[in-house]
């Protein structure tokens, strides 16, 4: 993978499976906070120079990166459209990282690569080029680039829509639920399609089946995974933008091809369910999403060929909501 090295973009700079041939997720790097944010269940408010003012802060996204959804998520569902703005990279990337374009341009500063967006917040910046990056315009810095704190300063540092992703009752079991799923689902796909050895790959599928047929039974019961399935939190949010982009791309793409997702009878009507909840859609682009998978993994895929299937529709019934519970009622009135 390519990243930047003392500010300067080195190409096959940076090895992502380790020597047992296991997918290796570099962690990210800029990693503050906003006034008043909370970190985790039990944690105090965050404090640092960066005030959560509307129209302070900018998010740069990619619509095909599941990390960047999460966060774009979360603007959406709470409102957020007016106090943070956004803009999109170009869904392909290729040795030259995440690019803007005419079709999404830089809206602050005109440059060609996000990267440069990285070296604007530190000229001797090492490490990868990632999305989502939640930016400073007062300051001309990147205030974070990691995704679940990226959600959880969005949800409590600003009051958008009178409800919560992260309520005070429920973040200690969300904390647990966020974390559960990222190892073997979220990251277990990469695991899957990123593996360099026959046993790393099989052990990656093994956990990533175990841990959707885990969830397939809890979903069984209730709507939502957190608390009594009746409230929709972050951790839907998490396991949302895994499972949306599952039977197109990670089946086939990162040979996840045990199942699919619309082979489960929960985990699928809750995808729909999800998908249909008002805010949601907006926020899923399939064409970004298959692009970015197929074309820009060229040593997955050196043909570049994007695969056309499957035909499954996220808008059909879905009956979760004899379940109970259901979306809040900020999002529905």
């Amino acid at each position: 993978m390519n990243m930047l090295v003392d500010g300067e973009w080195r190409i096959d700079a940076y090895e992502s499976t380790n020597e047992e041939g296991e997918f290796d997720r570099s962690e990210s790097s800029f990693r503050n906070w906003l006034d008043g944010s909370v970190a985790a269940a039990g944690e105090a408010p965050k404090s640092s120079e960066f005030a959560p003012e509307s129209g302070r802060y900018h998010l740069y996204i990619c619509r095909a990166c599941p990390w960047a959804h999460r966060a774009a998520m979360t603007r959406q569902l709470r409102g957020l459209e007016e106090e943070i703005s956004i803009s999109l990279v170009q869904p392909e990337r290729y040795d030259e990282g995440w690019e803007f374009s005419a079709e999404h341009p830089d809206p602050f500063h005109d440059y060609e690569y996000l990267r440069e967006v990285y070296t604007d917040a530190d000229p001797d910046y090492t490490g990868r080029v990632t999305v989502p990056v939640l930016w400073d315009k007062q300051e001309e810095t990147i205030v974070n680039n990691e995704s679940s704190e990226i959600m959880r300063m969005l949800d409590t540092a600003f009051d958008g829509n009178e409800f919560s992703l992260y309520p005070e009752d429920l973040r200690g079991e969300i904390d647990e639920i966020v974390d559960a799923i990222y190892e073997p689902i979220n990251n277990g796909v990469y695991r899957a399609g990123f593996a360099g050895t026959q046993d790393a790959y099989e052990d990656a599928v093994d956990d990533l089946f175990d841990a959707l047929d885990h969830w397939e039974d809890v979903l069984a019961d209730q709507r939502y995974l957190a608390g009594d399935g009746e409230r929709l939190t972050l951790a839907d949010v998490a396991m949302f933008a895994t499972l949306v982009r599952f039977d197109h791309v990670y089946h086939t793409h990162f040979k996840c091809n045990r199942r699919a997702i619309h082979e489960y009878p929960n985990l699928w009507g809750y995808t729909k369910d999800l998908y249909q909840t008002p805010g949601i859609e907006e926020t899923v682009n399939m064409d970004h999403i298959t692009r970015h998978y197929y074309v820009s993994h060229g040593d997955l895929n050196p043909t570049r060929i994007v695969a056309v299937g499957p035909d499954i529709d996220f808008t059909e019934p879905h009956s979760r909501d004899e379940l109970p519970g259901g979306p809040p009622a900020a999002l529905t009135e």
